[in-house]
């Protein structure tokens, strides 16, 4: 495939930190760096730019740009080969990529108590354009990424391209998906969820066998965490998809550890709120985030709006940190608790929060951005509904009070992004889920992930089994991916891309499927359903046997 100049240009950028001596090979997903050692006695680093660069949560007049510091990205210690010392890091910003047109320069405080992480937040730029950014420290000059800014709020964009993305369990297969968003060149990635696991080497396995491995133990100190990482972020792939465009970010359980519900762990656990103090430390340290959201102990101020002019808003929202325990347990129930009104998988000041931007908004598009199914599932085709008690199923009453705040505040278009579980969904949102025929209020898009579970299976569309028991599941399709957006006045398309596998690098992929939400027209309409022996592949050239592979459905195994 051709790339086209900015997709080079991201494609060197990400490779620019393998060549310049970091050791990462030049090829998609770097497993693991070579660790280079500074002679002793020299004061002056390695090449420090290991993890890349990104940029996040863009407004009409900036944005954050990040970097981390690591000259040996798996060190133990999670302090990434670092000096104990204070580095000074100059940053540029530019109008073109080969920086002609400098319009901000300065200079940044890497600290060893931020793990030398680096967050630049920037305000007065002008509104809807593109720039490119990079840093220097001692001698050091790092890829190049590109960012924007939103449009101004009174604006009406005649487009926005916007992906969003899951669950990247780095032993799971390589991090091609990631690679191939970056190659759509979209305007801004939202990733919801399950950015990097806990586990420690060999505890959570894909049938065949793991094609990567964790470093170190489970992660539960700040050590682990920073480690864990630092990593992820030496992956090639997914350096290339933060350096393309800015990111918005919100935490799933995984960045934590499975399934844990607010000051509630999987299983017990006296030192959990060290190891959420921990964890949401490390996060902010690796993630493009406003200082807004700088952890105070194990809180974290992580819900928060990004408007793209009128044309949309996206309510990004955190269903973890404020949550009840899990009814009846986790996994799949028919529990009465469920329905239990005093129950929040929000918590009551982000409900507020949520409605009260609703009544505000002026957006085309009201979008939440978060991390479980939002949709009835109901497993069971008797008489009980069986769903998940770990998604909005359990929070029955919560999810009805946000459904019925858009309807009282006459949102336009209630749009409902989710990660979490593995495979695509999409499906109409509904008051009565009881009723089939009862009216479309939303809809929902579901993401697949880009790792976990393995390499996935293709299937029929309209075969799996949820579909007949809850008509307003529109699609589902198990094999990895992330989901491309193009928003307009007049509708919101999505594409469903799809890889074969992951379970080796530099898979192509495809588009499985298009739906489309007209303006002001609640519910989905599926405009192309293209199996793989049909599809238009992008990327690598496939090996036609993988595109029809059978593998393990990953909504079996662990979540």
């Amino acid at each position: 495939m051709a790339l086209s100049r900015r997709a080079v240009l991201i494609t060197g950028a990400a490779l620019g930190a393998a060549g310049a001596g970091a050791g990462l090979p030049a090829t998609a997903g770097a497993a693991r760096p070579a660790t280079t050692v500074t002679p002793a006695g020299s004061r002056r680093l390695s090449w420090p730019f290991t993890l890349g660069v990104a940029s996040g949560d863009p407004d009409h007049e900036g944005f954050v740009l990040w970097t981390r510091l690591a000259p040996q990205p798996l060190a133990e210690d999670g302090l990434g080969g670092m000096p104990r010392r204070i580095v000074q890091v100059r940053w540029e910003l530019a109008a073109d990529e080969r920086f002609r047109q400098v319009v901000r320069r300065g200079v940044a405080t890497a600290r060893p108590e931020a793990a030398h992480s680096v967050h630049v937040e920037l305000d007065g730029l002008l509104p809807g354009r593109e720039y490119f950014y990079r840093f220097h420290a001692e001698g050091h000059t790092s890829p190049v990424g590109r960012t924007r800014t939103a449009p101004a709020p009174w604006a009406m964009p005649a487009a926005l391209a916007m992906a969003f993305a899951s669950c990247s369990q780095f032993e799971h297969g390589w991090f091609t998906a990631y690679r191939r968003l970056a190659e759509t060149e979209p305007e801004l990635v939202l990733h919801l969820g399950d950015y990097q696991y806990e586990y420690a080497k060999d505890t959570y396995n894909v049938p065949g066998g793991n094609p990567r491995d964790h470093e170190g133990p489970e992660t539960r100190t700040l050590a682990n965490y920073r480690q864990r990482h630092a990593q992820y972020k030496t992956d090639a792939d997914l350096q290339a998809a933060h350096a393309v465009a800015p990111w918005v970010v919100v935490f799933d359980d995984h960045e934590v550890e499975n399934n844990w519900a607010d000051e509630v762990p999987e299983a017990p656990d006296p030192d959990f709120a060290s190891r959420r103090a921990a964890a949401f430390q490390a996060y902010y340290e690796n993630m493009p985030l406003r200082r807004t959201s700088v952890p105070r102990g194990i809180d974290m101020q992580l819900y928060r709006r990004v408007r793209w002019g009128r044309l949309a808003t996206f309510h990004m929202l955190d269903t973890r940190q404020y949550r009840d325990d899990q009814a009846c347990g986790d996994g799949y129930r028919s529990c009465p608790a469920a329905y239990d009104p005093a129950r929040s998988i929000t918590g009551a000041e982000q409900e507020a929060w949520l409605l009260d931007g609703f009544r505000r908004s002026e957006a085309r598009w009201d979008i939440l951005g978060q991390q479980v199914f939002f949709a009835q599932r109901d497993n069971n085709s008797g008489p009980l509904t069986v769903t998940s008690m770990d998604a909005w199923d359990g929070y029955a009453a919560s999810r009805d009070r946000i459904t019925r705040g858009w309807l009282a505040a006459n949102v336009r278009n209630p749009v409902v992004l989710t990660g979490d579980v593995h495979a695509h969904w999409a499906s109409d949102l509904k008051l009565d889920y009881a009723d089939p025929t009862s009216r479309t209020v939303g809809s929902e898009l579901v993401c697949s992930s880009i790792t976990s579970g393995g390499d996935g299976a293709d299937s029929a569309t309209g075969s799996h089994p949820w579909l007949k028991t809850n008509p307003h599941l529109r699609f589902q399709n198990n094999l990895r991916g992330y989901v491309r957006t193009t928003i307009t006045p007049e509708q919101l398309s999505a594409d469903f891309d799809v890889l074969p596998y992951v379970s080796r690098p530099d898979a192509p992929a495809y588009t499985r499927a298009t739906f489309v939400i007209e303006d002001r027209v609640p519910g989905l309409h599926q405009t192309y359903d293209r199996p793989p022996a049909a599809a238009r592949t992008f990327g690598a050239d496939p090996d036609p046997a993988d595109l029809t592979r059978q593998t393990v459905d990953s909504e079996t195994t662990r979540p």
